[in-house]
């Protein structure tokens, strides 16, 4: 049976995600929460869950001695980031005042603008809360079974703007058109929130425990 490992970098809804993984394994699959680095490397699946600010975010991972095993994870083996767990992959993010991400994208964390409005001139409330759609720019193994425009579950000030637009696989408007999934090689990561997006979410979990990556 293989083992998925959520990273325990105290902060995010482990819980949720934990047990929103143990429904789509449906047995097939040990999931296993922790922040312990060798746990974390001995793992068949890394998820990387994620809510909350990114400073805190990356100091807890240096603190726990987490960076190492998080960065060889994304080489190694399928990867899920999840909101703040896509945000940490950048190299740099603005919020905090500033922070240094694990660097594997190129490019940038940025708040949404703080006169957002929509297509009708309608003020829009930051953070970004609640049910939006998602167009999936590329193919991939996690869209399968997903309908294109599907919604998922939104809760987040800040996006991630990459340098190169062949990672980006999925988008999402929200005054601005923002990126909202990346993918590349064996790592996969949304902005949403696959655990909170209802049987949608699910579907895309049970993509991951399925995909080998690569």
């Amino acid at each position: 049976m293989q083992t998925v490992a959520v990273i325990d970098y105290g902060m995010s809804n482990l819980r949720s995600v934990a047990k929103a993984l143990e429904f789509a394994a449906e047995g097939r699959s040990r999931i296993v929460v922790s922040g312990r680095p060798e746990v974390v490397l001995e793992a068949d699946r890394v998820v990387f869950p994620g809510q909350g600010a990114i400073g805190t975010c990356m100091r807890n991972l240096r603190d726990q001695a987490l960076v190492e095993a998080v960065s060889e994870a994304i080489c190694a083996k399928p990867f899920l980031g999840i909101c703040l767990g896509l945000q940490s992959l950048m190299e740099a993010s603005d919020e905090d005042g500033g922070q240094q991400g694990l660097g594997v994208l190129r490019g940038r964390v940025v708040r949404f603008p703080r006169m957002l409005t929509d297509a009708r001139g309608a003020r829009l409330k930051v953070p970004h809360m609640g049910w939006n759609q998602v167009a999936q720019v590329k193919p991939h193994p996690l869209w399968s079974g997903i309908a294109p425009g599907a919604y998922f579950y939104f809760v987040h000030s800040y996006y991630v703007r990459p340098r190169d637009e062949g990672v980006i696989a999925g988008t999402t408007e929200y005054g601005v058109n923002f990126v909202s999934a990346v993918a590349r090689d064996n790592y996969f990561a949304t902005q949403f929130h696959p655990e909170k997006s209802a049987k949608t979410g699910i579907t895309l979990l049970r993509n991951f425990l399925a995909w080998g990556g690569g």
